[in-house]
């Protein structure tokens, strides 16, 4: 870094600071049939649906409970589902403090005790896969099985932006100047088919990354990302776990959904071809089939990690017609939503 940035840093991050402010309390434009209850001092919007088995739903970065729309019609039918924006994210509060996954994980485990739930399944995208991790780690026995969408959850996987962002006064800065710049394109490098990227969502995306306390959040969720303290754990984790997995997935590319399923002991990973970074969205029927199934499985009879359930076979890409060019691997300089 130059002798110039270096001074001109600290100024501008000083600039920007009126646009950093965390936030705490209603937002305008929150929907009307949101519900919401106060959890680990924050005002947290909630989603608790169905009857039976509980399974929790946890999004990724800059992403909200949305997410999981696909989702949840087909698991509340035999589930009870209960989903959430996490602190930080969506309408739920933006408060100063510790937006680590450990502390995201103790706040759904708040959540978990105030709506009566012992113990659940436990889904999770992106970021909100190193939630879940952390969850498993913390609270084992209240976290009876995995499934993990395209894992954020090693230290190679931070982009240059994010560990940029550490250094006091750089992250204001980055944040404060580009965190709400070119979402839509931002997005279009999560999936492998750009007609999925409605205009719709990339609208309500981009709206959600205005309201206020947003960028301090952000930063605040990115600096809490130190993978290589606790990567060496994952190993010790053995509750069933599925991996689904976008094979043209830019953000999180397939090698670390081998690494992931080589370092967790009851894990099986399922790959989908011509699909990016949400599988619940580009493949929405095969890969939430698969969930209900995995969901639903019993366990060995010999007590065994593995689930004993017949998946759904990975669609197969057809054969005629001329076949789309795979999209670079390079990764994005911030993760999608």
């Amino acid at each position: 870094m130059s002798s110039v940035v270096r001074a001109v840093l600290p100024l501008l991050s000083l600039g920007l600071a009126g646009c950093m402010a965390f936030h705490v309390g209603a937002m305008p434009g929150e929907p009307k049939a949101a519900t919401f209850v106060t959890v680990e001092g924050a005002r947290v919007r909630y989603l608790d649906v169905g009857d039976g088995p509980p399974v929790v739903l946890v999004h990724g970065f800059a992403s909200s409970l949305e997410t999981w729309a696909a989702v949840v019609p087909a698991l509340r039918a035999h589930h009870r589902v209960i989903a959430l924006d996490l602190k930080g994210f969506g309408w739920t509060d933006r408060p100063e403090g510790d937006y680590s996954p450990a502390a995201q994980a103790r706040l759904v485990l708040a959540l978990l005790d105030q709506r009566g739930v012992k113990s659940a399944a436990f889904v999770g995208h992106s970021w909100g896969t190193s939630i879940v991790l952390a969850a498993a780690l913390e609270a084992p026995a209240r976290v009876e099985r995995i499934a993990l969408y395209d894992a954020f959850v090693y230290e190679e996987q931070l982009p240059t932006f994010f560990t940029m962002a550490r250094t006091p006064g750089v992250g204001e800065a980055l944040f404060g100047l580009f965190y709400n710049e070119r979402p839509d394109e931002r997005m279009a490098l999560a999936f492998y088919d750009p007609s999925v990227l409605t205009e719709k969502l990339a609208e309500d995306v981009e709206a959600s990354l205005d309201r206020p306390g947003t960028r301090a959040a952000a930063l605040a969720a990115v600096r809490g990302q130190h993978y290589a303290e606790v990567e060496g754990r994952y190993r010790t984790i053995r509750q069933p776990t599925l991996l689904l997995w976008g094979r043209e997935d830019v953000v999180t590319p397939l090698h670390i959904g081998e690494r992931l399923a080589r370092d967790l002991p009851g894990a099986r990973l399922v790959v989908y071809p011509r699909c990016g970074h949400f599988p619940m969205l580009e493949v929405a029927g095969p890969s939430t089939t698969e969930l209900d199934a995995f969901l639903d499985a019993k366990l060995d009879a010999t007590g065994g990690p593995r689930p004993a359930y017949a998946p759904t076979p990975p669609p197969v890409a057809p054969a005629e017609g001329p076949a789309k060019a795979d999209p670079p691997r390079a990764a994005p300089e911030k993760e999608a939503p």
